[in-house]
């Protein structure tokens, strides 16, 4: 259950077991993400966000896509879409965006690709490209989980 939000992160309450007497606070701050090395493997793969500045995102990248010659989103599959599987994501509003009125189109069109794979936890390549405002305006680390053991 979550109680609140603080400054570290979520606050949740946890069942230990034991009368409330025994009730503890613990603060979590540890992650396995972006581990590249151990037993626990999980690392970065890539980073993804864009910079529309006051432009609308999706019109924005249904007229790039159109003026590159696509006829729609999942055509970028077969240029963007290989050797590509599935990762855990990661909300970073950190990370540097790509500024899109001064980026290289088809770089732009990538980037939008795989946001458009993307939820806020799983980029799924099984998944329909959806260009929405929310998808193509996150800013994400992307983390490959293939050889997470635990």
């Amino acid at each position: 259950m979550l109680l609140q939000s603080t400054a570290l992160g979520p606050l949740y309450r946890a069942n230990s077991g034991g009368p409330s007497s025994r009730t503890r606070l613990e603060h979590i701050t540890s992650t396995l993400l972006g581990r590249d090395s151990g037993p626990i493997r999980c690392p970065r793969h890539l980073s993804l966000a864009l910079d529309f500045g006051q432009d609308d995102p999706v019109i924005t990248v249904h007229r790039l896509l159109f003026e590159a010659g696509f006829q729609d989103p999942e055509a970028l599959r077969i240029p963007y879409g290989h050797a590509l599987r599935s990762m855990i994501c990661q909300v970073n509003p950190t990370i540097p965006p790509l500024v899109v009125s001064t980026a290289k189109p088809l770089e732009v069109l990538r980037q939008a690709f795989l946001l458009g794979l993307c939820t806020r936890v799983r980029f799924d390549l099984a998944r329909p490209v959806l260009w929405t405002q929310a998808s193509l305006t996150r800013r994400l680390e992307l983390f490959d989980a293939t050889e997470f053991y635990a």
